[in-house]
């Protein structure tokens, strides 16, 4: 039987080879073009080079990702089995040396800003929004929510070693960098194989 080689390229939408003999940079959900990474996302456009869902990475050969950048792209998957199936698919593509960073909606943050009393209805119901998706397409709603503890629980039980939080990425302009009302609204954390 002969030996199996490793896949040695990919194939974008576009029926391009991307080249895996240095490992991909995989932004996740992305919306902005940045030399070296490649975006992958549920939905087509411009930008985008792999068309899928996140939950099924399985074109990607295992450890063939450097960094996997995902941000406001976890809160959209299902609390039961459906977060740790696609963190550990993360955790397969991810060489040893590699790191996962991603950002969701900090509920602790989220929740202390919607009990402030003095919001009016329209800012109470924009950080509903932030709770729960702004629900403008069939992939715009939240099915799971995060405190540091509940992200870090998920991130060991899918093979993460460790999580560190951090305040930002500085990576790219998305809902990770996030403001209101003087409150940092996403929880960023930096996860290794």
């Amino acid at each position: 039987m002969p030996f199996a080689q490793p896949h040695d390229s990919l194939v974008d939408k576009n029926g391009n080879a991307i080249s895996l003999v240095n490992p991909l940079k995989l932004h996740i959900g992305g919306k902005e073009k940045r030399a070296d990474w490649h975006i992958f996302d549920s939905l087509d456009s411009d930008v985008v080079d792999f068309i899928g869902a996140c939950s099924d990475l399985s074109r990607f050969p295992k450890a063939s990702c450097s960094e996997i950048y995902c941000s406001h792209v976890l809160e959209h998957l299902s609390h039961n089995n459906e977060l740790i199936e696609t963190l550990r698919g993360f955790h397969r593509v991810l060489r040893s040396s590699g790191k996962l960073m991603v950002s969701v909606p900090d509920l602790d943050v989220l929740c202390r800003l919607f009990a402030k009393p003095d919001l009016d209805m329209e800012q109470r119901r924009l950080v509903m929004r932030m709770m729960f998706g702004g629900q403008i397409d069939a992939y715009d709603f939240h099915k799971t929510g995060f405190s540091f503890a509940l992200l870090q629980e998920s991130l060991i039980a899918a093979g993460f070693s460790a999580a560190t939080q951090v305040k930002s990425f500085g990576l790219f302009t998305d809902s990770s960098e996030i403001i209101y009302l003087d409150e940092r609204i996403s929880l960023s954390v930096i996860a290794t194989p």
